[in-house]
Parts: structure tokens; sequence; C-alpha cells
């Protein structure tokens, strides 16, 4: 497995890639006709990710050379001093939790694996691939409570700190995931 990683730019030039992979590894979700699972209101969600700066997709392939295949793919940004991620906040566990300067907390978007590679510690080396170069002080990432993956990231160090509703049409309620940066130091009691 290889990895590769884009700036905002080269991952606008990926979009194909990405869609690809997103039908792939939530083809059961976007069957169920749910709005805010579609192809298109994902790759309408990309599309305003890639216009934020900063934002950085790692892309996993099977293989190192040209001809590789995409098997996974995550990404984020830091949240700046303006952002709207924490909009749509139900509970705030502190009065500084959603305090944002462009370099205390880097919100991890989205990641995901193509079905025939899941169950092999690809999503959980992709994750590490995405965090590991990371300054920020803190990682966010926003997970809904019924998602089997959840439990995977409590078993990677997430911890819940909140619950969240996103802006986008139909999205549904989330639980906010709080993870200390850099990957393996303790976790700290500030949210």
């Amino acid at each position: 497995m290889a990895f590769r990683r884009f700036d905002a730019e080269g991952a606008r030039a990926q979009r194909d890639v990405v869609s690809r992979i997103h039908r792939d590894a939530y083809a059961d979700v976007i069957a169920t006709g749910e709005q805010f699972a579609s192809d298109e209101a994902f790759m309408t969600r990309f599309d305003a990710y890639t216009a934020r700066a900063g934002l950085e997709l790692v892309i996993a392939y099977e293989g190192r050379d040209a001809a590789a295949l995409p098997i996974a793919q995550a990404w984020g940004w830091p949240l700046s001093l303006r952002t709207a991620w924490w909009d749509g906040l139900i509970e705030q566990p502190d009065a500084t939790f959603t305090d944002e300067d462009g370099t205390r907390t880097f919100a991890l978007s989205e990641i995901m694996v193509s079905r025939a590679w899941t169950g092999r510690g690809v999503a959980h080396a992709l994750h590490d691939e995405l965090l590991a170069p990371r300054t920020e002080e803190r990682a966010t990432l926003l997970v809904r409570p019924d998602n089997p993956a959840y439990a995977i990231y409590s078993r990677w160090g997430w911890r819940k700190a909140a619950r969240l509703r996103p802006g986008w049409p139909g999205a549904p309620l989330f639980d906010v995931l709080m993870l200390s940066l850099p990957l393996g130091s303790a976790p700290s009691l500030k949210g």
C-alpha cells in the first residue's frame, strides 16, 4: 500500500477518484435513498471542502506504480477563526471549546475504504498517515452514534465531547469526537 497527499487544488483534480471510492465504500447507505448519503450530495460537500484553506487529502493505493488502484481516502483541514464547523453544536463542554485560531483543531472530515479492503487495517493506516504530521493540539470528527466505525474510533483514542447537527440539507445528528495530537500523546483534559 502507498499513500499520496494532495492539497485542495490537487484534491479537486482527484474528484472522480474521490467519487468512485465514495460510491463503493458507501454503496449500502447510498442505496437507502437518503438524501444526505447520495453521491451527488456528497460531492457537493466535497466541492465546498476543497475551497477551504489548508485542506489535505490522502489517498491509499494498492501498489506503488502509476497503475496503482485507489482503495481508500481521508481528508480534513485546520479549523479557522471563522469556522462554521461548530455551527449546530447541541452541547458545549466548556466556554473555550469552540475557540479556533487556525492552529488549534484539525477537522477530520472523511475517512472511507473500498469494501474489498475493509477489515485489513487500511482505515487505521490511512487515519495515522493523515494525522501523524499534524501540528494542531487536537483533532475532531463527526460520527453518527449508530455507525459501526464509532467503536473503532474509540479504540483509536477518540472520545465523545458533544453532539452536533451540521447545516447541510438532510444532515443527521452526529456525536463530536476529539483526539489529542500529536498522535500518541496523552489525552487532554480540556475539550
